[in-house]
């Protein structure tokens, strides 16, 4: 089979012609994620320094777990069924770091005047529970936002968060990747 000068020609032009094509049809068509991570980043914010009490007794703030990761999340004391998959969420989240594990803090801060059910509460054993004192109002924030899971930087800053019913593998290597870069915590 012979091929002609023409052909020839149109076969060049379009090895370089269908790359160009292809991404623009993607650009147009396809559906790009313009970042890398799954939480959203929000401006850090410095958490709460409001004492709150513990489920086991005694007083908890945010300063005691400074110098470690933490992912928090609050509910209602009596633990939904929303709230228990959010804390499974944080525990398998955690259980799945491996070796990191020991570097990220689980709390669970109870936004109402409920007190949790310490047997409800055993299959989340290692997690703070801090009880939010009568009186004391909490702004929109980590420490009182139900539809989010957030993430507090060793400095005591809020810098991400996930949605309350967050995709765990993603959770996790969103994670993994701050662990990776950090240098503190």
């Amino acid at each position: 089979m012979k091929i002609g000068p023409r052909t020839k020609l149109l076969l060049i032009a379009a090895l370089f012609l269908l790359p160009i094509a292809a991404s623009v049809l993607v650009y147009r068509f396809g559906s790009v994620r313009p970042t890398a991570n799954y939480g959203e980043l929000i401006p850090p914010t410095t958490v709460t320094s409001q004492p709150f009490g513990l489920a086991a007794g005694g007083q908890f703030s945010f300063d005691h777990v400074r110098g470690r990761w933490a992912m928090v999340t609050s509910d209602s004391g009596t633990c939904p069924a929303a709230c228990v998959e959010k804390l499974t969420t944080l525990r398998q989240v955690r259980l799945a770091l491996g070796r990191n594990a020991a570097r990220v803090e689980r709390i669970f801060v109870v936004d109402d005047l409920s007190r949790p059910d310490a047997a409800a509460m055993q299959p989340f054993e290692g997690t703070v529970v801090a009880l939010t004192p009568a009186g004391m109002s909490l702004p929109l924030s980590a420490a009182n936002d139900r539809a989010h899971i957030y993430l507090v930087d060793p400095n005591g800053n809020v810098m991400l968060r996930w949605p309350a019913a967050a995709d765990r593998k993603r959770m996790l290597k969103d994670l993994e990747r701050l662990l990776k870069a950090s240098q503190i915590g």
